[in-house]
């Protein structure tokens, strides 16, 4: 799962980083052939550039205990490199077999898998799932029947976002999560029509491990391993459903414990894997299907994966993600301003990142992977390092956004001031002479505050900067849909822009969606503000449960400057809290309130109320609470 971490406001650094002494080349694991210091080998200089990044980032950053990375060109692995440990907490070196949590590149793998349906005749990919899945999968929402295959794998089905409940657990795997997750959908609406917009939504691979089983009878993990595994000799590959011996994994470290971190939802995050074995994968990819022989998909199958899954969606404020299927983007937007065509997934949890490139033209793959996050230029940088080496590319385009453009008259946005939500924290904007702030909501003891951002100032390029903040801008955008018979109409968006990576693109997400305020809550509704309800069947194995030590605790509230709405304080799928303004559907249920694509509209609530043996009781997907004791 990508990370969920607002790009605003920037966090502040870590205060330990700059003490952690980087331990020295001792800690080279593995290396092949065309590893860093093989001076004649093929892409020497690209390869000695990654491998100083990475020295660097590992001596300046103590959470990344082991990195591991893999670099092929047409059939062979030219680079293949582990360093450091397996865990921050014990001492077992990390090699090239050590297998890490890929997490969201695992969707590739999803993707691929229905590919291989679609070829036997068993699926297709613009056929309504409801004919493979039948009554097992419902939605309050009449047209979920709407939603095809070709929805859940491009991030365009409309399915509320993620199963929060057990979806990631410590040591031990917990059954069931993806029926579950399946079932969890009967009680909930879309949060938009199917194919009306692509927003991160892991539910979507979940429901691809359902379809696997009802269509071949056999479970995800096995069918995966049979059909994608075992063809590809991905040997050292595999899904978290069994203990495994210490040193074969790269752990997680909490507070100065080893954990074994592992996805439960398989199809959206469950692989552990090797990157050598991704450059199998790839090899696979970038001959159309075939692998050392024998055919694993069609040539149009993969084609399709590859292609741009976005050219009707009908709210797409940021063409600059070009979702495929399986893929964050199918023109990765870095690569493209150099020339080059590129395939590109990543993958986060909240120990591990990963990210996996696979370029079809220039015929090259890399995957790096490391149990901490890391810097986003090193895979973009290497692989532009090595083209560039092989003569495939020249000079490298200019750098953007590290200019602040000069000042100009701004329009008139005062209608555009007001409250923005996303899944994350609520935003204020607020408009005023001197520019334009972008408040971050904060809880207090007694309530809440607004924390003041920089002042932005609009300028020559139609954007809005700060000199606090070079190379980040906002602007907003207006999106007018025709009246589908569903909700829809105008959505205003605040929009953020950075160059993010080797910086050679801009690239724009929607931070939030301008909520109007509504009619005054009623009396149900008011006696439910400031009540606090605690989490009873999320498992003792799971992370969120042991990261806040069981504490599992949701919060009703309402913000003045926003009348109609309940914000609802809700401990996500690793026990952070998320702030996310529902809006009262009946007495009985608050329903979501923004429609906002690519990433901060991933996963939305709908909470439904009742009240059990004389106890109130309150259900979001599959998460049931209780009441505590205090207001009515």
């Amino acid at each position: 799962m990508p990370s969920r971490q607002a790009d605003f406001p920037e966090q502040p650094d870590n205060p330990d980083r700059r003490q952690f002494l980087y331990a020295g080349a001792g800690m080279l694991a593995a290396s092949l052939p065309g590893s860093a210091g093989a001076g004649t080998a093929p892409y020497s200089r690209a390869i000695a550039w990654g491998d100083q990044q990475i020295r660097a980032e590992m001596a300046d950053n103590p959470h990344l205990a082991g990195l591991s990375v893999a670099m092929l060109k047409n059939d062979r692995i030219v680079w293949q490199q582990a360093y450091g440990h397996v865990s921050a907490v014990d001492g077992a070196r990390a090699t090239r077999l050590t297998r890490f949590n890929v997490a969201s590149v695992s969707k590739v793998v999803a993707a691929l898998a229905a590919v291989i349906l679609q070829d036997r005749g068993l699926i297709g990919l613009d056929t309504p799932i409801v004919r493979y899945l039948g009554a097992s999968f419902s939605m309050l929402s009449p047209k979920y029947r709407q939603i095809t295959v070709r929805h859940l794998l491009s991030h365009a089905s409309g399915l509320p976002g993620t199963n929060a409940r057990n979806i990631t657990s410590f040591d031990a795997p917990i059954p069931f999560y993806g029926a579950d997750t399946l079932a969890a959908q009967a009680d909930t609406h879309l949060k938009h029509l199917p194919g009306e917009m692509a927003v991160y939504c892991n539910d979507g691979f979940t429901l691809i491990e359902s379809l696997v089983q009802a269509v071949t009878g056999q479970r995800f993990a096995v069918f995966v391993t049979e059909n994608i595994l075992a063809p590809l000799n991905m040997v050292n590959s595999g899904f978290p459903l069994a203990p495994t011996t210490f040193g074969a994994l790269a752990y997680a470290d909490f507070h100065g414990t080893r954990y074994r971190e592992i996805l439960n939802g398989l199809g959206t995050g469950g692989l552990c894997t090797t990157p050598g074995d991704m450059m199998n994968f790839a090899r696979m990819l970038l001959a159309g299907g075939v692998f050392e022989g024998r055919r694993i998909a069609s040539a149009e199958g993969i084609a399709d994966m590859g292609r741009d899954q976005t050219g009707k969606l009908t709210i797409n404020p940021c063409p600059e993600y070009r979702w495929g299927l399986g893929w964050d983007n199918v023109e990765q937007p870095n690569l493209r301003a150099a020339g080059v065509a590129a395939w590109q997934k990543g993958g986060d949890t909240t120990f591990f990142h990963s990210e996996f490139f696979v370029l079809p033209k220039a015929r090259m793959a890399l995957l790096i992977t490391g149990n901490s996050g890391y810097s986003a230029t090193i895979a973009e940088g290497v692989l532009l390092r090595a083209l560039r080496e092989e003569g495939a590319i020249g000079a490298f385009p200019a750098t953007v956004g590290g200019t602040t453009p000069s000042g100009a008259a701004a329009p008139d946005i005062s209608h555009l001031a007001g409250i923005y939500g996303n899944y994350v924290f609520p935003i204020q904007a607020v408009v005023g002479p001197d520019g334009l702030r972008l408040n971050q909501y904060s809880p207090t003891a007694d309530g809440y505050e607004w924390i003041p951002s920089p002042t932005y100032r609009y300028r020559s390029d139609g954007w809005w900067w700060s000199d606090d903040r070079p190379g980040v801008s906002y602007r907003f955008k207006t999106v007018e849909v025709p009246d589908a018979g569903d909700g829809t109409g105008t959505y205003h968006y605040l929009i953020e822009r950075k160059a993010p990576g080797v910086g050679f693109a801009f690239v724009t997400q929607p931070l939030g969606q301008r909520l109007a305020p509504r009619k005054p809550l009623g009396a149900v509704w008011k006696a439910r503000i400031g009540t606090h309800w605690r989490v009873t069947n999320t498992s003792r194995h799971a992370q969120a449960y042991i990261r806040t030590g069981g504490d599992l605790t949701a919060t009703l509230t309402t913000l003045t400057e926003l009348p109609g709405y309940v914000l609802i304080a809700n401990p996500g799928d690793d026990g952070d809290i998320q702030y996310q303004l529902v809006v009262p559907l009946s007495s009985a249920r608050a329903g979501m309130s923004v429609k906002l694509p690519v990433f901060l509209g991933r996963d939305l609530y709908e909470a439904v109320f009742s009240t059990v043996d004389g106890t109130a009781r309150m259900t979001i997907g599959s998460t049931s609470y209780r009441k505590l004791p205090g207001p009515a």
